[in-house]
């Protein structure tokens, strides 16, 4: 699968100390350290990402010190991460969600700190909001230290919000750029939004999974989709989005706009209170 990406240009892969309770880290590091061997490609060339909050031991199984974003998790997360990646370093490592358990400064002097001993080049936010990424800008620039320069949200046909409204701020201010994570919507909006959008899929000769990743590559604002996979077949087919970006015209991106129009749909509650609770309580 990563032989087929590089081989279109893809060359930046994305991770998280809890994807398949730290499989994913293994295997990825392995067949990236075999094929550097074998000079297939060059560590260089391969952009790595990786993300510390929910551990690698189950979000619901691990205790208050194997997730979150205090100093103490980030740091033992990224030497963990690291031992099963068999690497020294990843490029970008995320704080993949915000916590409201840990102040804002004590998870930017620890990113900071993981910039510092080489095990990442940056440090980025995946799910954070606006006041958050503001702050921890803010906060940086006080301490004369590494900002956030990425933001990794859902972004969708149908959860365009945090992209489109309320990041609007950051683009100019702070300079922020997406990488936006081509997450699946709920069901039903997913079956009535590909009934409405079937239509212009036809007329580009594009599938709607096609579709879905080209209007996405087509924000400015966007620098990278991240898109999954399981198998080299259906990677090839989402690469084929990237010969179809110039043809979604201005005029094809209305006619989409005005059956998927923008909403601000009603803040999703907070499904992690109650692991913080029990935390508290029985930590």
């Amino acid at each position: 699968m990563m032989k087929v990406a590089l081989e279109h240009g893809i060359n930046c892969f994305d991770n998280a100390e809890a994807y398949g309770n730290s499989l994913v880290a293994w295997n990825m590091g392995a067949v990236i350290k075999m094929d550097v061997v074998d000079t297939i490609w060059a560590r260089e060339n391969l952009v790595v990402i990786t993300k510390v909050f929910f551990g690698s031991k189950g979000w619901f199984e691990g205790g208050p010190n194997d997730q979150g974003l205090s100093r103490k998790h980030i740091v033992e997360g990224t030497k963990t991460y690291l031992v099963r990646l068999q690497f020294d370093y990843v490029d970008v490592i995320f704080c993949h969600r915000p916590n409201p358990s840990t102040t804002i400064e004590e998870t930017v002097r620890a990113m900071n700190f993981v910039i510092d001993q080489g095990w990442a080049f940056y440090w980025d936010t995946s799910s954070w909001s606006s006041a958050e990424i503001i702050e921890a800008c803010d906060i940086t620039d006080c301490l004369g230290l590494v900002r956030p320069i990425v933001e990794q949200p859902e972004y969708t046909l149908v959860e365009r919000r945090k992209v489109e409204i309320e990041y609007e701020l950051l683009y100019t201010k702070h300079g922020l750029d997406n990488a936006g994570l081509k997450a699946m919507p709920e069901f039903d909006d997913r079956v009535a939004t590909a009934d409405k959008l079937k239509p212009i899929a036809d007329e580009l000769g594009v599938t709607l999974a096609q579709l879905a990743i080209t209007w996405c590559l087509s924000n400015d604002k966007v620098s990278t989709v991240i898109v999954g996979a399981s198998r080299p077949s259906q990677l090839k087919e989402n690469i084929k989005t990237l010969g179809v970006v110039e043809k979604l015209t201005p005029e094809g991106k209305q006619k989409i706009e005005v059956l998927v129009t923008l909403q601000a749909k009603e803040i999703r509650p907070d499904a992690l209170s109650m692991v913080r609770t029990r935390h508290l309580q029985f930590g």
